[in-house]
């Protein structure tokens, strides 16, 4: 089987890497002119944002799936930076679209919580969309762009994101990690609640979807809801930190730029059920963030 990473720099991207099948035939793509990480499968710079340069991509290299990573994730920039958020969110799937219906190719694509409007989460597969920033817009723009096609595609919506790998910008987790190892005090939410989800565990839910050639939305996350801030004293505990640096604040505290669901989450019963997939609690995802960081400080 042939599989074209997209977005292989990436948090998601790289995990991707480290648990691809043992006889699969891959090829990397990035908008940098390198990839990054210890992966040694073919490299290709390539922008989804032009057409012809996708569709160059894909006949050249005949993939059987192409593994969507790629995307505008800053939630904040994207209220500011609409049109290079379309870009990636939008056009490069209308892009991909094409170049996989053209080459018979099966498309599998993230997307996220911020489709819908965290009023009423945790939410499952079949509940309507309607979100409140742009980010989220452009997300939901990108699923429609699937969801009116007749290519086989899956999409995998998740939240939180987090974990280790190289060159990436930090995610909540690795950020607050290091904060608290320098000693600096935190302001954490707590009205805002969902999943966390460990990049492993998305990346092996991917995996599991074009294994079993899925079809449909599936909702990849951890299996429990709670809030930023009990999160963050959770990591403090798994981590061995200090939690009294960590102040307890409302959202309407932080002023920020993009609105954010409030009361989110989604129902992971649909992908541990079809899927098989055994998707950790919140600890239990840290837990294992520890011991692969822990190995990899090992000599």
């Amino acid at each position: 089987m042939r599989y074209l990473i997209t977005g292989c720099n990436g948090l998601l991207g790289q995990k991707l890497l480290a648990s691809a099948p043992a006889d699969a035939e891959i090829l990397r793509t990035d908008l940098q002119e390198n990839g990054v990480g210890p992966d040694d499968s073919p490299y290709r710079r390539v922008d989804l944002g032009e057409r012809a340069e996708t569709a160059r991509l894909v006949r050249d290299f005949k993939p059987d799936w192409v593994i969507n990573a790629a995307g505008f994730t800053n939630v904040d920039a994207a209220e500011k930076e609409r049109e290079l958020c379309w870009r990636a969110n939008v056009t490069a799937v209308e892009n991909l679209l094409h170049a996989c219906r053209r080459h018979h190719a099966k498309l599998a694509h993230v997307s996220t919580d911020y489709i819908f409007d965290g009023k009423n989460g945790p939410y499952s597969e079949e509940d309507r969309p309607n979100p409140i920033g742009y980010y989220g817009k452009s997300k939901l723009a990108g699923e429609n762009v699937l969801r009116a096609s007749d290519l086989h595609f899956a999409v995998a919506r998740t939240m939180v994101l987090y974990g280790r790998a190289v060159g990436i910008r930090p995610n909540f987790v690795t950020w607050l990690i290091e904060k608290l190892k320098k000693g600096e005090s935190v302001r954490i939410v707590d009205d805002q609640s969902g999943n966390t989800t460990l990049a492993e565990e998305l990346a092996e839910g991917l995996w599991r979807i074009a294994a079993v050639d899925a079809c449909g939305f599936y909702h990849i996350a951890g299996r429990e809801i709670i809030d930023r801030y009990h999160f963050a004293l959770l990591i403090a505990e798994v981590f061995d930190l200090d939690a009294g640096l960590i102040a307890r604040i409302k959202t309407a505290d932080l002023a920020q730029t993009a609105p954010r669901p409030m009361k989110s989450g989604l129902r992971v019963d649909k992908a541990m059920q079809q899927l098989g997939l055994k998707l950790s609690d919140a600890r239990g995802g840290l837990l294992r963030l520890r011991l692969d960081m822990e190995n990899r400080n090992s000599p």
